[in-house]
């Protein structure tokens, strides 16, 4: 069938279908009503003429488009489940993310939300350990985790490497994690990285009597990423990183179903290629709520008015609340989403931070969330020890409720970086 058909903002979309929610601008001289009609079409069962091929039949697997915003620039289309392989992402993601982005029919195409139904919901395990999960799995009862990234991203051998992650551990962070592109380089080989990391948060732990995580990045090929991942178990590792994008929708369910029970770290590099354009792509509210479906445990999600990341605290905090929350109501720009038996996963603060930010993050994010800094610990003046100390002290004066600067006289690695990095 041609692109004709699809409109019918009468039509109240059925509890078993998928719905999306798209912003779109449509070439000079064309209705929104019409690009609507090409996108639905092109997504589903139409194409761009008449078929002898087409029957009647199919028909009742038409989606129908229920809702049109031409001052918004918005349209919703319903599409029956009988369209999907619920199992499968990306075959999803090749319908409602596919060719409709490459049309002449749309000048900009962004993909705003994504509805799961319960079916759909059911045939994904998502996160393994969810928020309380982690929390009793690292005997954090409250506060947010307090986490790093080991800096610089490229160039430390591991033994170094390996040091640098045990200062931040004993300095007082929770969780240390490998950047994203760090995977197995000639300097830095996965094996060795993992021996002698894991090696040093054991001793770590000793040394602390608190439980750390290593989030060693399994980024591969699947098959490799596989393997690393079963081989980080074999030496001791208690977490996992992957970079979800890069890798692919396949990528990170493969490594959810591969049954390793180990959390997984989804950083979100590459995001920006597909988040940033306010006029096309996909949101990030959109990835995070596929990123939560295929069982990610931890995952980026910005940082609100602080830190060198683009995105708002409004943004970010809808995101916050799609991960995290059982229920999400209806908003201006998002669809409804019941969550069911999904467990929510801990958002994570990273990029740009350092201490004096630690208010106004806990503010935006509460208490679940790990609030990680890389340059914001290692670049404290007096090294990486320290600069953990301080960034867990932040923590520490919010949740006892006092100002950072007066905490910070009775606590010398805070006031440190309190001064190193006021104004910068």
């Amino acid at each position: 069938m041609a692109y004709v058909g699809f409109v019918n903002t009468d039509y109240t979309p059925k509890r078993k279908e998928v719905v999306c929610l798209f912003y779109a601008e449509s070439p000079r001289g064309k209705t929104l009503e019409w690009t609507a009609e090409h996108v639905a079409g092109e997504s589903s069962v139409g194409t761009w003429t008449d078929v002898v091929t087409s029957k009647d039949s199919i028909g009742g697997l038409a989606p129908h488009i229920c809702k049109i915003d031409k001052k918004k620039g918005v349209f919703a289309v319903a599409y029956p489940p009988e369209l999907f392989e619920f199992e499968n992402v990306p075959g999803i993601m090749s319908s409602i993310a596919g060719n409709i982005f490459g049309m002449k029919a749309v000048e900009n195409l962004r993909l705003l939300d994504i509805q799961f139904p319960p079916a759909l919901l059911k045939a994904h395990r998502g996160p393994e350990y969810g928020i309380d999960g982690l929390r009793k799995r690292f005997g954090i009862e409250k506060r947010p985790f307090v986490g790093t990234i080991i800096k610089p991203k490229l160039g430390l051998p591991y033994q170094k490497h390996a040091k640098v992650a045990y200062d931040a551990w004993v300095g007082g962070c929770d969780v240390v994690k490998d950047d994203e592109n760090l995977t197995s380089q000639s300097f830095n080989p996965f094996e060795k990285r993992a021996k002698a990391t894991l090696a040093l948060m054991k001793k770590a732990e000793k040394k602390t009597g608190e439980k750390k995580a290593y989030l060693i990045n399994v980024t591969a090929e699947t098959g490799e990423m596989i393997r690393r991942a079963k081989l980080a178990k074999k030496l001791g590792a208690n977490y996992l990183m992957i970079d979800v994008l890069t890798a692919g929708f396949a990528a990170v369910q493969s490594l959810r179903e591969a049954d390793l029970g180990l959390p997984l770290h989804a950083h979100r590099a590459m995001h920006g290629m597909i988040t940033r354009n306010p006029r096309h792509g996909m949101t990030m509210l959109a990835l995070a709520k596929i990123y939560r479906l295929i069982g990610v445990d931890t995952l980026h999600v910005g940082t609100g008015e602080v830190g060198k990341m683009e995105g708002g605290p409004a943004e970010t905090k809808a995101i916050i609340n799609e991960v995290r929350e059982k229920e999400v109501k209806k908003g201006p720009v998002f669809l409804p989403q019941e969550w069911g038996s999904i467990k929510p996963v801990m958002p994570v603060a990273s990029g740009g931070l350092d201490p004096s930010g630690v208010p106004q993050l806990m503010k935006l994010f509460g208490n679940d969330f790990v609030v990680q800094a890389g340059g914001g610990i290692h670049g404290h003046p007096k090294g990486t020890k320290a600069g953990a100390t301080a960034m867990r002290q932040a923590v520490d004066a919010c949740i006892k409720r006092q100002s950072l600067e007066s905490y910070s006289k009775s606590h010398k690695e805070l006031a440190q970086a309190l001064a190193y990095w006021k104004g910068k």
